[in-house]
This record gives structure tokens, sequence and C-alpha cells, in this order.
């Protein structure tokens, strides 16, 4: 059973906080905050927005979700996709760079907040499920790419425009060949390189601030800033002040759309990551309280100056492999944050520029799932399809168009599969009173005259053309004259009034022809609509309900009659291989 968890779920943890966990929980705090500091700022720079301001939107952010939020291990923060998305849609609306550029992104990260409060406390942490993993992976690997190409210009020391069109960003950078910046490509390409090696043979290891460090290092030292390589240059010192940041109503309302598209796949990303952990942990995350605790961990960012904030996959999981076992982690990271702001903004100065972005792509090239995407190839053909879609939709229209045709294609796809449901025309397999789909069991025999078809979906207004179709087909291709249409309703769990009807006047369009409709194994909740049809009755009365197939089977290829079974008033009885009235509440 779920332990209940109070409105603010510190007020359970900390109160009943063992001094065992406080050293696992300080050395993951610091760890992640080694980790955190660098790409806080990279992915600031990536937004389109001053350094600092990462740093901005890892601190209040932190503090608010470790009081809020449900995860013991989930880091909050800049993360790539969500930087990517405020590019998108702010670098739209006003000029990169500038303090109007810096107030509507702080106000978009309110109204992100918003919006993820809001759907946490109409409990609507359901609509994750929307996103299925073809659409996922399919999204986040172009938006690696679209991410990878921001970047591109940074890494060259070259100005390119800010668009997701990757192959046009590869061709202009081409073009400004001659004006390559040899000196800011060996800092990027080493800082990309060292990265990746560190990764890999260690990944526990601090790679991004080592990086960081030792580029900043060689640009002070070798003067590489004199040479051309772009650099931070002066950070302001100090903690963020509280402002709500004010904008044009209509601003707001254009900005709506980009704000519930971050709100969505930031979630997504939060509790993907959060689940996998806590399941590894043996706990449980509540979605709807994390889309109440990330909301206003988002409301805080935006009135810090800060931007769109997430859980990151690669953050958490170094917290967790440092040890952390409680949110106190996560309390201990913000306190490095604000030690750095205070004190050691002046070592940023001689920062480059491609150091960050060397971060950054050696970040996100981890979000390209070729192994994802080809298990999704070798399992289901239509949902790689889906992948595809979704992939080259975020490529040509952009991160937050590209999302939305991915959701949308989804549910597209899922309506097409309900309308046109599974079914089968089942036989029976030799000495056995098993009855099986003949397309994949051949053996299986039919009875002359008797077409048993199974329907593995619901009944509803969208698929009642469908029935009428199939049982037509079926009588079409029989090889025999067909007297009996038994329909398995095993696999119908509900039934709206259209498809009662339907059935209905399947019923009547049968008998015209001199076949009898006979149902079996039909399922509680269906039989109360049938009968408040009337259907139920009907059917009941001639004897035309199984509770078993083989059973009804046996007695249809027996050609014995279907008498009235409806049990007179005095006899309370109900026979036991074929439905009454009496058994209508049965499951």
């Amino acid at each position: 059973m779920t332990q209940s968890v109070p409105a603010v779920p510190i007020l359970r943890w900390l109160p009943a906080y063992q001094r065992s966990d406080l050293g696992a929980d300080t050395i993951a705090g610091l760890t992640t905050a080694v980790m955190l500091i660098p790409q806080a700022m990279g992915y600031a720079m990536l937004a389109g927005l001053p350094p600092i301001h990462g740093l901005y939107a890892a601190l209040a952010p932190l503090l608010v979700y470790a009081a809020l939020g449900t995860s013991r291990h989930l880091a909050v923060g800049p993360v790539a996709m969500d930087s990517i998305l405020v590019a998108a849609g702010v670098g739209a609306i006003a000029t990169v760079g500038t303090e109007t550029y810096v107030v509507i992104a702080a106000a978009l990260g309110v109204m992100v907040g918003v919006v993820q409060a809001g759907l946490g406390f109409l409990r609507a942490g359901f609509l994750v499920n929307f996103l299925s993993r073809p659409v996922v992976s399919g999204f986040t690997s172009a938006a690696a790419l679209i991410i990878a190409g921001s970047q591109l210009g940074h890494l060259l020391g070259v100005e390119l425009p800010r668009t997701h069109h990757v192959h046009l960003v590869v061709w202009k950078s081409l073009e400004q060949l001659a004006t390559w910046s040899w000196p800011t490509i060996a800092v990027g390409v080493t800082s990309v390189a060292a990265l990746l090696i560190l990764r890999a043979k260690w990944p526990r290891f601090p790679g991004a601030l080592f990086v960081v460090a030792v580029a900043t290092l060689a640009v002070w030292g070798l003067g590489l800033g004199e040479a051309g390589v772009a650099i931070v240059g002066a950070v302001p010192a100090g903690l963020p002040g509280m402002q709500v940041p004010k904008i044009d109503p209509v601003l707001l309302a254009d900005l709506l759309p980009l704000a519930a598209t971050i709100a969505l796949v930031s979630f997504m990303e939060a509790i993907s990551v959060g689940r996998v952990f806590a399941t590894v942990h043996r706990y449980d995350i509540l979605p709807n309280r994390e889309l109440i605790a990330l909301g206003f961990a988002n409301v805080a960012g935006g009135f810090t100056g800060g931007y769109p904030i997430a859980g990151g996959f690669s953050r958490t999981a170094v917290n967790v492999r440092a040890g952390a076992r409680t949110q106190l982690a996560a309390i201990v990271t913000a306190g490095v944050v604000i030690v750095t702001l205070l004190v050691f903004t002046g070592a940023f100065y001689y920062l480059p520029n491609a150091a960050l972005s060397a971060v950054i792509i050696a970040a996100v090239l981890g979000l390209i799932d070729i192994r994802g995407a080809m298990e999704i190839f070798r399992v289901k053909r239509e949902d790689f399809a889906l992948l595809v879609l979704t992939f080259v939709a975020t490529l040509s229209l952009g991160i937050q168009y590209g999302i939305l045709v991915g959701i949308g294609a989804s549910v597209l796809l899922f309506l097409v599969r309900t309308t046109r449901p599974h079914f089968a025309v089942l036989g029976r397999i030799p000495e056995s009173q098993t009855y099986l789909n003949i397309a994949r069991h051949p053996h299986a025999k039919q009875a002359p005259g008797i077409v048993l078809v199974r329907i593995d979906a619901q009944f509803y207004f969208g698929n009642v053309s469908f029935l009428k179709e199939t049982v037509r087909g079926v009588i079409a291709d029989a090889e025999s004259p067909v007297r009996y249409i038994v329909l398995e309703a095993a696999g119908v769990n509900q039934l709206d009034s259209a498809a009662a009807a339907t059935l209905a006047e399947l019923n009547d369009e049968l008998a015209s022809v001199g076949i009898k409709l006979v149902l079996t194994r039909v399922k509680g909740p269906v039989r109360d609509v049938l009968h408040r049809t009337g259907l139920l009755e009907k059917l009941a009365a001639e004897g035309r309900i199984f509770m078993s197939t083989h059973r009804a089977m046996e007695v249809l290829r027996s050609g014995a009659a279907l008498p009235d079974l409806s049990p007179p008033a005095d006899d309370p009885r109900a026979p036991s291989d074929r439905v009454g009235c009496g058994m209508l509440n049965q499951d």
C-alpha cells in the first residue's frame, strides 16, 4: 500500500531524517553541484541567455523541489530540451541577449509553472501517457541534432543563424570557412573529445568541471582570448533578487502554446527519470504531486531570474551513483550554487564559450537513441513509422511543433486501431475444447454452417460499422451456407448506445436471411447495456447467449433446438450453460 504523503512532503522526511544518511547526502550534493554548475551555464547559453541565468535557474527550483517533490533522487535544473524550446520560442519574439529576452524567458518559466501546478491540482498526471515511447525517441533524437547544430557556431568561432534546420546551419558554416577561428576549434574539439573519453572510462569523474577548468586556465595562460577565442567575460556576483517578470498580456497569450508544450515535455522528462530510480530503490513517486512540485519550482525560478527547468537524467544518475538517499542532497547542491554565486563568479571570466558548447554537445549525444529505434523497428513497424514521423517533423518544423505532431499522430493511430480492431475467425483444435484463430492455426477446424468470430476491442460508435462489415465479410467467405454467427465477446469490455443499437440491427439483418446471432462469454458491463436495450432478454429467451464458447458450439453443432430459456416465475433456477435473464449481473 502506498504511504500517504503530506501536502508538503519535506514535513514527512525531514523530521524522521537519519543522521547516518548525512554523509552520503552531503557527498552526493557536492558531486551533483560540480556537474550542475558548468551544465547550467552552458544550457543558459543554449537558451539564448547570459550564463549567469543558468545558475539562477539552478538555485530556487532546487530548494522548492526538495520541499515539495516526491522523488528522493531527482536533480532538477536547466536541461537541454527546455533550453532549446526556450531559444526557439522566445527567439522568435525578442532579440537574443537583450533585457527583454531575459524577462520573457523568466515569464515563460512562471507560465510553465502555473500550467504544471494547475494540471497537478486537477489530477491530470495521466497526460504523460500520451507521450508514447516512439514519439519520445523520435523527438529526443531530432532535438539532439538541433541542439548540437545550434552550438556549431560557438565551436567554430563564427556567427550562424539560429534555426532548427540543421542542414542550413551546416551549409552556412561551410560558407564561412575562411573566417573559422582555429584556436576556438582547438578548444572546442579537444573539450568534446575529453568529455567523451572521461565519460566512457571514468563515468563518476566530474568531467564537465574538469574540462571547463582546464579550458579556462588554457585561455588565461595562453592568452587565447586575444587570439579570437570568445569568453564568458564578467559575471555578476551575488544572489538573484525576487521580481515578478512583467510582459504585455497579448504576449502572454502568444506564449501560452509554448508554455504548455514545455510543461508537458519537462514533466515527461522528470517523471520518466524519477520513475527509473524510484523503481530501483523501491519507493513510489506520485505524478500529480510531481506536477505541483515542478510547477512551484518553475514559478520560483521565474521569479528569481531563471527560466523553465526539469529533471535531468544525467545529473540524477550522478546524484544516485554518488549515494544520495534523501532530498537533502539537493539542498546541499543548492548551497554550493549559493557559495559559487557569492564567491567564485570571478573565476568564470576566461571561461571559453566553446567549452560550454562542448559540455552541451557531449550531454545531448546520448539522446540519439539508435539502439532503441532499431528495437522499435524490430518489435512493431507501425510504431517505428511514428518515430520517423516525429523525427522528421521535429527537424523540419522545429522542436515546439515536432512534439505536437508526434502526439497528434500517436492519438490518431490509436483511434485508427480502435476503429479497425483485431478480429479472428476461430476454429476448434482437434481433441480439445480450445478455439483459436484459423489464420494462425490452420489445423483448427470450423464447424459447417457455423462461423465463430472474436473481436478484441470495446464496441463504440467509432467501430460499429466495422462490426457489420466483418460479419458480412465472414459470411461471404464461408465455404458452406451459414446458419449461425457466434460472436465470442470475451474481448469486449464496454459497449456504448450506438454499438448496442448496431447489435440489435445486426441481429435483425441476419434473421432476415435465416441466420441466427449467438453471443458467448459476455461480460457483466456489456450485459448491463444489452439488458437496458432489451436485446439481452430477447436473445436469452431464444437460448442464444452462452457462458461457454465450447458449449455453444456443441449445442449448435448437434442441431438441437434453441428453446426458451427464460425461467418460469416460480422457478428460481437458471441453466448453467446458457444465460437466462436471471444471470444478468454475473461477471
